[in-house]
């Protein structure tokens, strides 16, 4: 689960790491009311006003509808104007933004509504850095990572210059310890009360990362401001979504409308779905079955669209839901259901697809195998429920009839 930056911030703020003053605003005047208590609250005339996206490059992004206007802005009419300057800059932002399609590197051609914008405190800059945290799946530990090139593209950096990327392993015993987090605030070049800060940001954002289960924390850019204070001039954070039971607190902060309503609507029924970019439905269950399933369709040149994976405890409410979800894919040109039933149930299977075809209808090719508990049970429903099914004879054999009847090998 993602959530936005200001959500990030509010969890990092109550952690005592420091982040500037702002306000998320949904209305235009949401917006222009936040400007003067951040103002005389931060003694700064600058604001900046950011667009709430589950995407990075917001900064780089511009609006489908305003190609002149940027994902984040920094409104200086403060400066000359007052307060009073402002605010009308800030209106006039706002009324441009709010609503708008903001399309990032991250977005995808097709970029993603802005339906909240955070307005923020400027900062007076003196270095930007880079920090994370991120969960190294192969040894099971939270990485910190750190790097002087701030407020650059992190991938870029990596390729280009992967010795400028710090790194630090997180014991889950001990978590990070006092000397990691003072090497690597050395390493990042920071000195004096600079250095004690950075040491105590770093130490503090893995114990963050650790208490709440983060799949990620990134902080880009990490800036030092001209007093020495360290504060997340950004924040981005990600969940496992296998820990969310022990945050509910954080269940609250899930913004639904930044999610595919197909994934949301599968997570209803306890399905998990994922969207891709080919042609071929996918209706599976397990995981492992998913992956090879979809290795297969590729390896007959056929391109996956989705994969819907029922997992082993599905009713026949549940097959009938997810075989919905999947025809609803206008991309999808052909289905292929492929059941290997060990507790999941070749019948149970039959009967959800049966059930979901006489509530929708069926305008794209589908093909059926099943295999393992209840298989003849499961094939005698599929044959004799008169739909148009076409049998596969093993997993292989189905991913090439399906691929032919959803328009060919690539």
């Amino acid at each position: 689960m993602k959530i936005h930056e200001y959500q990030a911030k509010e969890l990092m703020q109550r952690r005592g790491l420091a982040v500037p003053i702002g306000r998320v605003a949904r209305t235009v005047d949401e917006a222009v009311e936040a400007v003067r208590p951040i103002v005389e609250a931060s003694g700064n005339p600058v604001v900046v006003v950011k667009s709430q996206i589950h995407a990075g490059g917001r900064g780089k992004g511009r609006f489908v509808e305003h190609p002149e206007v940027a994902g984040v802005n920094v409104v200086t009419a403060g400066v000359a104007g007052g307060v009073k300057a402002a605010e009308e800059r800030v209106r006039e932002l706002a009324k441009t933004m709010l609503g708008s399609t903001l399309v990032t590197v991250q977005t995808g051609p097709g970029g993603k509504q802005v339906n909240r914008l955070y307005v923020e405190q400027g900062i007076d800059i003196a270095r930007e850095l880079y920090l994370s945290v991120v969960l190294d799946r192969s040894t099971g530990r939270n990485v910190v990572m750190a790097s002087t090139e701030g407020g650059m593209d992190i991938e870029e950096v990596a390729h280009a210059t992967p010795e400028k990327i710090l790194r630090e392993s997180v014991d889950p015993a001990t978590g990070l310890l006092d000397f990691q987090a003072r090497r690597m605030a050395f390493a990042l070049g920071l000195t004096g009360e600079a250095h004690k800060n950075g040491a105590r940001f770093i130490r503090a954002l893995a114990a963050l990362a650790t208490d709440l289960d983060t799949d990620m924390v990134e902080i880009n850019p990490l800036v030092v401001t001209k007093g020495g204070q360290v504060m997340a001039l950004d924040g981005k954070m990600s969940f496992d979504n296998n820990a969310l039971f022990r945050h509910k607190d954080l269940l609250e902060m899930r913004d639904l409308t930044e999610e595919d309503p197909a994934e949301v609507e599968a997570g209803k029924f306890g399905l998990s779905f994922i969207k891709l970019e080919g042609t071929v439905g996918c209706l599976v269950n397990g995981a492992g079955l998913a992956m090879a399933t979809m290795d297969t369709i590729k390896q007959v040149g056929g391109e996956p669209a989705n994969f819907l994976d029922v997992g082993g405890g599905a009713t026949t409410e549940n097959v009938t839901a997810a075989f919905k979800i999947i025809t609803r894919d206008a991309s999808v040109k052909g289905i292929f259901v492929n059941i290997f039933g060990g507790i999941m149930k070749c019948d149970t299977i039959a009967n959800g697809v049966v059930e979901a075809v006489h509530q929708v209808g069926l305008k794209v090719p589908l093909v059926v195998r099943l295999e393992g508990t209840n298989v003849a049970l499961g094939k005698k429903i599929i044959d004799e429920s008169g739909l148009n099914v076409i049998s596969a004879s093993d997993m292989k054999d189905g991913a090439r009839k399906i691929v032919e009847l959803a328009g060919g090998a690539k």
